[in-house]
Order: structure tokens, then sequence, then C-alpha cells
């Protein structure tokens, strides 16, 4: 379970903002339409979407594994998003699913992918502490009871992945805590939007440049009211939660993105 295990070494581990199941999905796809390698204007959560239409991807005990399958060659990746609620996701045994593990599978990485998917029901299966994971509330009690989860599977992975678990499974000091936004090589930056009728966005947030552009940006509100995302400048801004208040004005409380070091390609 390599991908997976990539998830939680470089910090793809996150807590999702709401319990709806569609809007866990969008806000997990974005972050992959966030890696720099993928070509301009690849739909991950039109794709994902999509296949929820036609494809169960709830495994059952809490946990679902949607997918994006795409028409090149790039390596498997994995987003794994915990929801403390649960969210109806329509699963075979009808349990909330709290564990939601997305990968990106392009063409050449599909058998891979299958095999990954399938040594992780038969952890599902064997994993003796399942409803501890289910129970848990906090991020960082997810993420090691995941590797704990692996680690009984290590008779079916090879040695170098044992050598990681081992690693990994190191109880990390408070320093060491790996935060929720903290997704690989991304800068992540929470960002405050306020829209309302006829009136220009008021924006907070930390990162100056970010906020000079999302004053002067164009179509900024409507980007977040129809698809919960909006890209220019290096950055992807994508909507965790909205709240509407009174005089048709709405709060979006939203995720900024941008590689270190390398911008994204402009939208």
């Amino acid at each position: 379970m390599e991908s997976l295990l990539d998830a939680l070494q470089e910090g793809r581990l996150i807590e999702l903002p709401d319990n709806d199941k569609e809007d866990a999905l969008r806000f997990l796809a974005h972050i992959l339409e966030a890696v720099p390698s993928l070509p301009p204007g690849t739909d991950v959560a039109g794709l994902v979407l999509a296949k929820e239409k036609t494809t169960r991807t709830a495994l059952g005990k809490g946990w679902a594994c949607p997918d994006a399958r795409v028409p090149f060659e790039e390596d498997l990746i994995c987003v794994v998003g915990w929801s403390p609620q649960g969210i109806d996701y329509g699963a075979p045994d009808n349990a909330p699913v709290r564990i939601i593990a997305m990968y990106l599978v392009p063409e050449n990485q599909r058998s891979t992918y299958l095999r990954e998917v399938s040594l992780l029901a038969k952890a599902l299966g064997a994993y003796p502490r399942l409803a501890e994971l289910g129970a848990a509330t906090e991020l960082n009690e997810v993420r090691n009871h995941l590797l704990d989860m692996i680690s009984s599977t290590k008779e079916m992975v090879g040695p170098d992945s044992r050598a990681r678990m081992i690693r990994l499974q190191a109880k990390p000091s408070a320093a060491e805590v790996v935060p929720a936004y903290d997704l690989a090589n991304l800068v992540v930056e929470p960002v405050t939007i306020i829209t309302g009728a006829g009136a220009r966005p008021v924006v907070l947030g930390q990162d100056q440049n970010l906020v000079q552009w999302l004053d002067g940006a164009t179509g900024l509100a409507e980007g977040l009211a129809t698809n919960g995302v909006f890209q220019g400048f290096g950055w992807r801004i994508v909507k965790r939660a909205e709240v509407a208040y009174q005089g048709a004005r709405i709060l979006y409380d939203c995720l900024a993105f941008r590689p270190s070091g390398n911008l994204f390609r402009k939208g």
C-alpha cells in the first residue's frame, strides 16, 4: 500500500470540513487537481463525481476509495480525508464513512491501484482495532491507527515498505505532529472571503500578495458559488464551508494552495 503510506508520510491526511458526501469528494479532488505535474484542465472532481453515479466506491467498515482514471502516465497518488462525524455514503453495510482514500489513477498505474485497494480491503477485514479508528477524535490519532492497520498487512508488502512503516510509526514529538493543512510540498493559506450582491468581495488573509490578487480578481464570487473553486496567479482557492447572512451576504471559509517554489499553471 505504497500510495497510502506516501499520503501519511507526506501529510496528505486531512480533516474534512463537513460531512456532505459530494462536498467532501470535491474538496479532496481539488487537492489532487493542485498537483503541479497534472496536465492543465484535468477535471479530477468531474471524473470522481461521474464515477460515483455508476459505481459503488464504499468498501464498508467506514471506508470509501473513490478514484479518477486519467489517460496519461503519472505516479499513483492518494489523498486521505477523515470525517469525525461520518458521512452518509450509501455504503453496503450502511455504516457512515469516516475515511475517504481518493486515488488519482493514471493509465500506467491501474494494476498497481487494483492491488493496493485489494490489500486495503484485506487489512480492513483483519485489523482488530477498527472500532478504535472509527472512534478517533484527533487527526494524529487517526494517522497512528492507519499506520498500525497497514503494518498488519506487512506479510503482503515488500521489505522497503516494512522499513518505511517502522520509521513512520515512531511516536512524533509535539513539534513533529502533522497538522491537517500540511499537504506535502504545497503552500497552504487559510482565507476568508465575504461576498454580497453588487459589492466587491472582502478578502481576509495573512499572505499580502494573495490578498491583493484576490481583491482585484474577476469572477471570484461566481467561481466559489458555482464550483467551490477559483484559480489563478499561481493559487487554487478551494471552498471548505459557507455561511449565508442577511443582505445576500455569504462568508466563504477557504484554503488557498500553491506549490512551494513553483506556481500552478494559470487558469
